[in-house]
């Protein structure tokens, strides 16, 4: 009998590795939560692209924040701080740093390694307060970034990272939901033109704690969030929401991870996209997993794009995993499409002109998204933002 190899035909080991293993009985990884974790750069293989978590991804444009030394150093910010709140950078080993997550792949890992001192965001009141971060000064050069967010035991606040200009950035963002706490954070990327900026938010949500955590990325060249909530209470409460506008040339991706680790977690995913102009692209990459013991779960993920021009394209990926047959319910969806005839027909049919009805069926499709972020001067130059992408496309 002939035996023949992977090699006599040319053939590659998939990236999650298999046949050429040099471990006896080798097994890929499976599950989200089965990916390798560390705190080291130089735990993780170089990517050339071809692994699973980065193969929609354009690795050329990225090679700097994947490989190079990056300048730790704290940038410059404005904010405020309002009592009950508190913002201060803090070194390196502040208890706060490695209490939500450790990094799945490598330029969140070279972030970790490089950073220097990290954004400390603490919520302690009792009564809503809101933070509000801006940045807008960091320029071309390669940096790490760190920013941890804790909402105190039953403290109730809005934390809100606003970026624009031009940037050169990869960073990990740690959140902690205390028990009993609710918080409510946005992180909006509205950056420059050229700007690549790759982000890991790494999340865990206490006992009877209720998160609300909203990613809105309108501008730059390549924009990658990567968030990954555990909603590890019993009684947590995860709501995680989405808002892309993709113009040409942008590469806006988004790979969203909820783990219901603890019994009685309530889930829902929604995230929504519109793309426009040659080249125009996105990845949304939606995972939901119910551990084996989060019985009595509730959840549901959802994704839609919404395409309006030729010369786009919008990936959309939902995967649900569940590991216990005692849940209230669970189930995800994925759509992609162009306008809706119906909708345009019925506003045409009450003398609306076909430009201004395609105009408010895409300030419609998004607007449920912006009602979500839960503060209202934000909300307001959020509509602004999606009126000016609109201006002189729709036609």
């Amino acid at each position: 009998m002939t035996v023949v190899t992977p090699e006599q035909h040319g053939l590659k080991a998939h990236s999650d590795g298999g046949w050429d293993a040099s471990e006896k009985g080798f097994v890929p990884v499976q599950t989200r939560s089965a990916r390798p974790r560390s705190f080291e750069h130089t735990d993780f293989a170089p990517v050339n692209g071809l692994e699973a978590e980065w193969k929609l991804t354009p690795v050329k444009l990225i090679k700097p924040l994947l490989d190079d030394a990056l300048d730790g150093a704290p940038y410059a910010i404005d904010t405020d701080a309002p009592e009950g709140t508190s913002v201060e950078w803090v070194a390196r080993d502040d208890a706060r740093i490695a209490s939500a997550g450790a990094p799945e792949e490598r330029a969140s890992a070279n972030a970790w390694t490089n950073f220097e001192q990290a954004l400390a965001i603490t919520i302690s009141g009792e009564e809503h307060s809101t933070v509000r971060i801006s940045r807008s000064e960091l320029g071309n050069t390669a940096r790490a970034g760190h920013i941890v967010i804790t909402a105190r035991a039953h403290s109730n606040g809005t934390v809100i990272v606003e970026s624009s200009g031009s940037a050169l950035l990869s960073e990990n963002v740690e959140v902690v939901v205390e028990e009993g706490a609710t918080l409510n954070f946005v992180s909006v990327q509205d950056w420059a033109d050229d700007a690549i900026h790759l982000a890991s938010h790494f999340v865990q949500v206490g006992r009877s704690a209720t998160l609300k955590h909203t990613v809105v990325s309108l501008g730059g060249k390549v924009v990658r969030v990567n968030p990954s909530v555990h909603l590890s209470g019993e009684g947590a409460d995860g709501e995680l929401y989405g808002l892309y506008f993709a113009d040409a040339g942008q590469h806006l991706e988004q790979r969203v991870y909820l783990h219901h680790e603890a019994a009685q977690t309530r889930g829902r995913v929604n995230y929504k996209g519109a793309l426009q102009g040659g080249g125009a692209r996105t990845v949304w990459v939606g995972d939901v997993l119910i551990g084996p013991n989060a019985a009595g779960t509730d959840s549901y993920e959802q994704n839609r794009n919404l395409v309006l021009t030729e010369g786009t394209r919008a990936d959309s990926i939902p995967n649900l995993e569940i590991e216990t047959g005692d849940i209230q319910g669970a189930g995800h969806a994925s759509a992609t499409g162009r306008f809706d005839d119906e909708q345009l027909f019925y506003l045409q049919a009450r003398g609306i002109s076909e430009a201004e009805a395609r105009r408010l069926v895409v300030i419609g499709f998004l607007s449920e998204i912006v009602q979500k972020v839960g503060d209202e001067q934000l909300e307001a130059r959020l509509h602004t933002a999606i009126e000016a992408e609109l201006e002189g496309t729709i036609s």
